[in-house]
């Protein structure tokens, strides 16, 4: 099994993730347009051609944040995640564009046994991606109810 459970975790412990992704054009309109989200920003290349600062069309900021997020899962929540408990401090420092190409990091920041699940501890991971100029594009904080190998 690829993930991780609670008690193989330690805080400060990082993750490089081998996957790295490209972002395509499709990408950005089937996202944008199956989350009924009909920003310019993402949709229309005229539109932010002559009003937006980057002059092209720019990468939907949730799905920069499935994708950062669905990387790292591999490397520690596969198979041994409860739950999402949920995400914090969600930021977005520089966008995307099409053809660019991220990278994603993790590390371990905090661990707490669960109160209520003994079979169960409590991890918040901090996200961060990269893009292929090594500029950070992304980053937040995930909160995870995580199985221990203990009490398996």
């Amino acid at each position: 099994m690829p993930g991780l459970f609670f008690d193989e975790l330690h805080v400060g412990q990082v993750f490089q993730h081998s996957i790295r992704r490209t972002i395509t054009e499709a990408d950005n309109v089937w996202f944008t347009a199956l989350t009924h989200n009909p920003a310019l920003l993402h949709l229309d290349e005229e539109y932010c051609r002559e009003n937006t600062e980057y002059g092209q069309r720019i990468v939907n900021s949730a799905f920069t944040l499935g994708l950062m997020v669905g990387i790292s899962v591999g490397d520690t929540t596969l198979g041994t995640a409860i739950a999402n408990l949920g995400w914090d401090e969600v930021r977005f420092p520089k966008p995307l564009f099409h053809g660019d190409t991220i990278r994603v990091e993790t590390e371990v920041i905090e661990l707490r046994e669960s109160r209520s699940r003994p079979n169960a501890g409590i991890v918040t991971f901090l996200h961060r991606a990269y893009n292929q100029k090594g500029e950070l594009v992304a980053h937040c904080k995930r909160s995870g109810l995580q199985l221990k190998k203990t009490a398996k």
